[in-house]
C-alpha cells in the first residue's frame, strides 16, 4: 500500500465516522423536535452521503407534512425530494408554495426552475412569465425564459428575448447557442459577422468557463455557416468547437465498456409474472440520441389516448432508489447490476408508476422518451412487463454525425470526437443486439427511414404494437401543441420530412474516418 493510498483510505474512514456522528446528533435532536424541517432535510442529506438512498426519503416525507411558512426551507425540501425521486410530494409542495400571496420575483424564478426540473414546462413558463413581469432581469433567467418559450413553440417571442439578452450581455454564449437553433439561418437574417467579431473579443485563456463560451460561439459559427452551405468554413468551426469540448469533457471509453459488459453479462431474468396496477401505462422510447425519438414522441402524443411525459429520468431515479444505490454515474449503474438479482421488480414498477402517472393527464398512456433508457431495457422489462418499448433505429452515419454536430453541453462527452462517437455507437449496437437475443420481442425496432418515408404504415404498426388504432392526427405531429424540451424542439414542429436521411453525405470527406471505423465495427451506413 502506498502512502497516498493509505492517506486516502484514512480520510475516507474519518469522513465515514464523522457522518455517522452527525447522523446520531440529528436523530437525537429530532427525538426532541420531530417536526423540525431543517433538521429533517439535513438528516436526509447525511443518510444520502452515507450511501443510504432509501433511508434518505422518510425524513423528507415527514417534513413535507409539516411545511413551515418559510419559502427558503420549502425550496430546499423540494430540491431534495426531486433528487430522491419523490416527485409527487415535491409537486404537492410546489403547489402549496405557488399559493403564497405576492411572492418576490426571485422566488417566482426559483419556482419556475423547480417546475422545469419536474418536467412541467407549461407551469414553468407561466411562473417564469410572472417572474419576468415582477422584475427578474438576469441573463440566466432570461435564457431560461427564452428556452421555455421555445419549448412551447413561441419561436418569435423566444428570439426577441434572446436578442435583448445578447444586446446587453454580448458574450453570453448560452443565449447565442439557443438563438441560432431557433430556425434555419438565412442570408437576410444571419448574424455571422457579429458572432465572429464577438468571438475575437472573448478571453483566449484555458479557464474552463472561458473555453466553454468560446465553444458556444464556435458552434454558432458552425450552425450559421452550415445553414448557409459554407461547408469548409462550417466544418472548421465545428472542429474548433469540439476540440474545446473534448478538453472540458474527456470521454472514458473504458467506463462505457464496463457498463456494456456488465449489462450484457446479467443473468437472463425469469419471465415477469406480475401485472401492473390499474391505471395509465408508459410507452418507452429508447435509442441513440438524435435518432428520431422526439419525432416518434410527437407522433404518439398526437393520439387522443396518449400524453407526452417528455425526457424524464424517473425510471433511472426509481431504479437507484429500489436498489438503494445513490446515483453516481458509471459506478452507480455497475453497483445496481451487482445487486440486480436482489431487486424487488414489482416494487420498482409500482414506485415508478406512482411517481409518474400524473403525467398522463387523464389519458390511458404516456410516453417516457429518454434515449439513454436503452441501457435499462432489461430492468424496464422486469418491472413493467405490460409497457411497450419502442427502439428508434437510424442509419449509423447519420446518427453519429447528428450527435457530433450537436452541442449537448457537458453531459455527452462521447459526442465531441469522431472516434469517441463511433466507440459509443459501437457499445450501443452491442447492447441492443444483446437485448434482442436475451429478451426477444421486448423492443419493437422502429427504423427512422421508415418513419419518414412510409409514415402511415410505420405509425400504424407502432400503434398496433401499443394496442392503439391509427388516428389521422398522428400523421400530422406539426399540429401537436404540447411542449418539446429537446435540442430538436424547433425541427419537430414542422411536418414530417426526409431531410435527415443521408445528411452526413454533405460532409462525406471529413467524415471518412468515422465511416471506416463504423464499417470495421460492422455498423456502417445503411
Amino acid at each position: 500500500m502506498t502512502a497516498s493510498t493509505a492517506s486516502s483510505e484514512h480520510a475516507h474512514a474519518s469522513d465515514t465516522t464523522r457522518l455517522a456522528e452527525v447522523q446520531a446528533l440529528l436523530e437525537a435532536r429530532l427525538d426532541q423536535t420531530p417536526d423540525d424541517v431543517a433538521s429533517l432535510i439535513e438528516l436526509s442529506q447525511t443518510r444520502f452521503r452515507r450511501g443510504h438512498f432509501r433511508a434518505a426519503s422518510p425524513p423528507l416525507l415527514h417534513a413535507a407534512g409539516h411545511l413551515p411558512h418559510d419559502a427558503t426551507q420549502i425550496v430546499a425540501l423540494v430540491q431534495r425530494l426531486i433528487a430522491q425521486g419523490e416527485i409527487v410530494v415535491a409537486r404537492r409542495c410546489l403547489q402549496l408554495l405557488a399559493q403564497a400571496p405576492q411572492p418576490p420575483a426571485e422566488l417566482l424564478a426559483t419556482q419556475a426552475h423547480l417546475q422545469f426540473m419536474l418536467g412541467d414546462h407549461d407551469w414553468a413558463l407561466r411562473t417564469m412569465t410572472a417572474a419576468i413581469s415582477a422584475g427578474v432581469d438576469s441573463p440566466g433567467e432570461l435564457h431560461m425564459y427564452a428556452m421555455l418559450l421555445q419549448f412551447s413553440g413561441q419561436a418569435d417571442a423566444a428570439q426577441a428575448v434572446l436578442e435583448r439578452c445578447l444586446a446587453r450581455w454580448p458574450s453570453f454564449g448560452d443565449a447565442l447557442s439557443v438563438l441560432v437553433n431557433l430556425r434555419r439561418q438565412r442570408p437576410e437574417n444571419q448574424r455571422l459577422g457579429w458572432i465572429t467579431d464577438r468571438l475575437r473579443e472573448l478571453p483566449q485563456d484555458s479557464a474552463p468557463e472561458h473555453c466553454f463560451v468560446r465553444a458556444e460561439f464556435e458552434y454558432a459559427c458552425f450552425k450559421t455557416m452550415d445553414d448557409l452551405d459554407q461547408r469548409d468554413e462550417a466544418w472548421a468551426a465545428l472542429d474548433r468547437c469540439n476540440a474545446l469540448m473534448r478538453k472540458l469533457n474527456p470521454y472514458d471509453a473504458a467506463a462505457e465498456e464496463r457498463v456494456t459488459a456488465a449489462l450484457a453479462g446479467m443473468a437472463k431474468p425469469p419471465e415477469p409474472r406480475h401485472a401492473c396496477s390499474p391505471g395509465p401505462l408508459p410507452i418507452f422510447i429508447v435509442g441513440m440520441p438524435r435518432s428520431g425519438t422526439t419525432l416518434l414522441d410527437r407522433i404518439l402524443s398526437s393520439h387522443s389516448q396518449v400524453a407526452s411525459a417528455g425526457e424524464i429520468i424517473d425510471f433511472w431515479r426509481q431504479l437507484h432508489w429500489v436498489a438503494d444505490v445513490p446515483p453516481a454515474r458509471t459506478a452507480g449503474l455497475l453497483e445496481i447490476v451487482r445487486r440486480s438479482a436482489r431487486i424487488d421488480y414489482r416494487e420498482l414498477g409500482e414506485r415508478y408508476l406512482a411517481q409518474t402517472r400524473w403525467r398522463a393527464q387523464g389519458k390511458a398512456w404516456y410516453v417516457d422518451k429518454l434515449p439513454a433508457n436503452i441501457q435499462l431495457v432489461g430492468f424496464i422489462r422486469r418491472a413493467l412487463p405490460q409497457a411497450p418499448i419502442l427502439h428508434l433505429v437510424r442509419d449509423p452515419m447519420d446518427v453519429c454525425f447528428s450527435n457530433y454536430k450537436a452541442l449537448f453541453g457537458n453531459i455527452s462527452a462521447y459526442s465531441y470526437g469522431l472516434d469517441s462517437v463511433a466507440h459509443y455507437h459501437g457499445q450501443y449496437a452491442r447492447l441492443t443486439r444483446h437485448w434482442r437475443t436475451a429478451l426477444p420481442g421486448t423492443m419493437l425496432d422502429v427504423p427512422y427511414a421508415d418513419l419518414v418515408q412510409r409514415t402511415e404504415d410505420t405509425v400504424r404498426k407502432v400503434l398496433q404494437h401499443c394496442g392503439l388504432t391509427l388516428e389521422n392526427a398522428c400523421l400530422h405531429p406539426e399540429h401537436n401543441a404540447a411542449p418539446v424540451a429537446t435540442p430538436s424542439s424547433a425541427q419537430v414542429r414542422e411536418a414530417i420530412h426526409r431531410r435527415g436521411l443521408g445528411q452526413w453525405q454533405r460532409y462525406a470527406r471529413e467524415l471518412e474516418p468515422l465511416r471506416r471505423v463504423l464499417a470495421e465495427q460492422g455498423n456502417g451506413a445503411d
